[in-house]
């Protein structure tokens, strides 16, 4: 927690001249509690969770993106055990989707899209393990779709892309206080000064899918 505070702080010296939102930004949240007839589930890890929450939830068909843990052997994590790095967790999302409005083949291209698979546990100012990059498959299917889209991007990448491709083996819902947190907390720096320009820069350069208006 107190490493975290201080890369928000430090983050939004070096980025308010550059990243700073003048302008009310629509941030996306879910559309419902309730699950579709025909839903299926992702998950996504992409470095902070509240990052990767506004990502999928501003895609059409995508319902809703639960913030949690995943990848780790802690069965009963929480914030302040994960932000330690000692329980394997991966800041992670529950991506909850309809597959006859989008597919998984294009939440895994957004997912590449949306961060830095070239990064070792990390993502921007965000350091450490539970920051690493990884999508947990739960089928061979998912896993032959992640792997081919893996193989595509790393030829537009210089370095190599590190990003883990791993079997699905839970996940933990995240504290109340994490949910929706861009939305609820538009004004707080790092929400301002990372996070906002993080997603708007994605919604201008992919392309691969429909956005909400």
């Amino acid at each position: 927690m107190i490493m975290k505070q201080f890369l928000f702080t430090v983050s939004c010296i070096l980025l308010l001249a550059a990243c700073g939102q003048t302008q009310p930004v629509n941030i996306p949240a879910k559309e419902s509690d309730k699950p579709g007839p025909n839903e299926q589930v992702a998950y996504f890890a992409e470095g902070c969770f509240w990052h990767a929450e506004i990502v999928f939830q501003s895609l059409v068909g995508v319902r809703d993106a639960v913030s949690g843990y995943a990848g780790g052997t802690d069965k009963h994590p929480d914030y302040e055990k994960v932000c330690t790095g000692t329980t394997g967790h991966a800041e992670t999302v529950q991506v909850f989707y309809d597959p006859a409005r989008i597919s998984y083949a294009t939440l895994v291209s957004a997912f590449f899209a949306s961060m830095d698979p070239t990064e070792l546990n990390r993502q921007g100012p965000d350091e450490g393990t539970q920051y690493r990059s990884a999508v947990f498959y739960r089928n061979d299917e998912e896993k032959k779709i992640v792997d081919d889209e893996l193989a595509r991007d790393q030829k537009k990448y210089h370095s190599k892309i590190v990003t883990q491709v791993l079997p699905y083996n839970g996940f933990y819902p995240a504290e109340d206080y994490h949910q929706e947190y861009i939305k609820n907390h538009p004004d707080n720096p790092y929400v301002r000064h990372v996070s906002i320009p993080d997603w708007l820069e994605f919604k201008k350069t992919f392309k691969g899918a429909t956005f909400k208006s």
